[in-house]
């Protein structure tokens, strides 16, 4: 007869956490869209979706941009806050 294998259980007796997801589809900001020409600091709104409430950019993973694209925001976004268009903390 086959014996069925057990899996190891946790020393401490407690259960494992199942990884979740942090980012849902929906809260993601698709900028894959976005062309590198399209990228400028006068364009407020489209910066204020790749940044948080708290002013930071967010991350590649979350807005979904390549690194040359990311390089072109974060520029954009640090010329529109000397320029006052964007704060530089909510």
């Amino acid at each position: 007869m086959a014996r069925r294998m057990q899996r190891p259980k946790p020393r401490d007796g407690r259960k494992k956490k199942r990884k979740t997801r942090r980012f849902s589809d929906a809260a993601r900001f698709r900028g894959g869209r976005l062309k590198l020409e399209d990228i400028d600091y006068k364009d407020v709104a489209t910066l204020q979706r790749l940044t948080s409430a708290q002013g930071k950019l967010f991350s590649r993973k979350r807005s979904g941009l390549n690194a040359p694209a990311q390089r072109r925001v974060a520029l954009a976004v640090k010329r529109a806050r000397f320029m006052a268009l964007l704060p530089y903390v909510s």
